[in-house]
C-alpha cells in the first residue's frame, strides 16, 4: 500500500488535476518540507502513477489512467467485502486496450532492473550447461508448469502424480481421466511452443486458437471463438457475448502485444488480457499461461512455472483485474514467479 504522505499526494492531484508542485504544497495539511514533497513527486513518477506535462516552471502534474491500472491495492481488505457488496465494472472496458494500455508502460524502473538483471543471470546460468542439461531442466519446468497450471483449474493430481503421468505416462489411482488428459495436455502445448518457439511471432488470433485446441483437446470442450454468453464464478464481472466484439478485442490484443518492446510487458499483457477477454468457453487462464510463455521462450527469456504461487492467490489477483482493471497484484506475482524460475530451474 502507498503510504499516507503519498496518499495526501494522489489525493490533492485527484482533486485537483494539472497543478505545479507549489501548488500541491500549498494545500498540503502535514508539515512535509518542499523537499520532501519533490521526491515524492519523484517516486510517484518513477512508479507510473502519476504523469508530468510542461517543462521548467510550467511543469504540472496529475493522476492519469495509469494510476487506477498500477496503485497497490491490498487485496485481502478488497476481498473482505463479499462479491455483491464489492463496487465493481461489471463489464468489460473498451477503452482497455485501445486506450489505457495503449499509453502506459507498466513496469517501473526499479521492477525493469530487477527483471533485467534476472534475464542477465538465466543468460549467464544456460550459457554453461550443455544442450542436454539445458533441455533437462526445461523438461523439470514444463512438469511444474503443467501442474500448477492445472491445480489452478482444480485439478487434483499432485506434483509427483504429474511427474510420473509425464515421464512414464501411468495415471494416478482414483484420479478423474480428465485431470490426467488436462495435464498431458499442457505437455503436448509446451512441447509445441518450445519446437516452434516463432509460432506467436508475431502473434495472431489463429496462433491463441491453436494453442487453446491443444490444451483442451478431449475434455469436451469447444473449440475457437465462443458465440455464447458465459460466465465467470466468484465475481459479477460479465465478458463480452459477442463474436465480432470477441474477435475485435483479441486483435486489438495483439495489435497492442506485438508493438509492444519489451517482453515482460507482453509476457504479463498476455496473462492477463486472454484471461479477461474469456474469448473461449473453458481454458482461457491454461492458454493465457501457455502464450505468455511461450512469447518468453522466443525471445530467449527465462519461462515462467508459477511452482510456487498459492491458487487462490492467483485468482484473487486476476479478480481484481477483472473488476478494477488493476494490474498490481498480477505484477508481484509474475515479477516473483520469474525471479522463482530463473533462480530454481537454470
Amino acid at each position: 500500500m502507498l503510504d499516507e504522505k503519498l496518499q495526501q499526494v494522489i489525493g490533492i492531484l485527484k482533486e485537483n488535476p494539472r497543478i505545479s508542485s507549489s501548488e500541491i504544497y500549498e494545500r498540503m495539511n502535514s508539515e512535509m518540507s518542499y523537499a520532501t514533497l519533490k521526491r515524492i513527486l519523484k517516486k510517484l513518477l518513477a512508479q507510473n502513477l502519476i504523469q508530468v506535462v510542461g517543462k521548467g516552471k510550467g511543469t504540472k502534474y496529475l493522476v492519469g489512467n495509469a494510476y487506477n491500472l498500477l496503485y497497490p491495492i491490498d487485496v485481502e481488505t478488497y476481498f473482505k467485502d463479499e462479491i455483491d457488496d464489492r463496487a465493481i465494472l461489471d463489464s468489460y472496458n473498451m477503452n482497455l486496450i485501445t486506450e489505457v494500455l495503449n499509453e502506459i508502460s507498466l513496469f517501473s524502473v526499479e521492477d525493469l532492473d530487477l527483471l533485467n538483471g534476472l534475464q542477465n543471470t538465466y543468460k549467464d546460468n544456460i550459457s554453461h550447461l550443455s544442450s542436454k542439461e539445458y533441455s533437462l531442466e526445461l523438461e523439470r519446468l514444463a512438469i511444474d508448469l503443467s501442474w500448477k497450471s492445472s491445480q489452478i483449474e482444480g485439478n487434483t493430481y499432485s506434483l509427483l502424480e504429474t511427474e510420473r503421468l509425464l515421464k512414464e505416462q501411468e495415471t494416478a489411482d482414483g484420479k478423474r481421466k480428465d485431470d490426467a488428459t488436462m495435464l498431458l495436455n499442457h505437455k503436448e502445448a509446451l512441447d509445441f511452443i518450445i519446437s516452434e518457439p516463432n509460432y506467436v511471432a508475431p502473434l495472431t488470433i489463429s496462433s491463441i486458437e491453436d494453442i487453446h485446441s491443444l490444451l483442451i483437446n478431449g475434455l469436451g470442450v469447444e473449440r475457437n471463438i465462443r458465440t455464447r454468453r458465459v460466465g465467470i464464478s466468484g465475481t459479477n464481472y460479465k465478458p463480452l457475448d459477442n463474436e465480432h466484439q470477441i474477435k475485435e478485442a483479441l486483435q486489438g490484443m495483439c495489435d497492442l502485444v506485438n508493438k509492444r518492446t519489451c517482453v515482460f510487458e507482453k509476457s504479463l499483457l498476455l496473462l492477463v488480457l486472454i484471461s479477461y477477454i474469456q474469448a473461449f468457453g473453458d481454458g482461457n487462464k491454461r492458454t493465457a499461461r501457455i502464450i505468455s510463455n511461450a512469447v518468453l521462450i522466443n525471445n530467449g527469456y527465462c519461462p515462467v512455472s508459477f511452482r510456487t504461487i498459492n491458487s487462490v492467490e492467483y485468482k484473487k489477483a486476476m479478480l481484481l483485474f477483472y473488476e478494477q482493471n488493476n494490474i498490481h497484484a498480477f505484477k508481484q506475482i509474475f515479477i516473483s514467479q520469474f525471479e522463482f524460475a530463473v533462480k530454481t530451474y537454470f
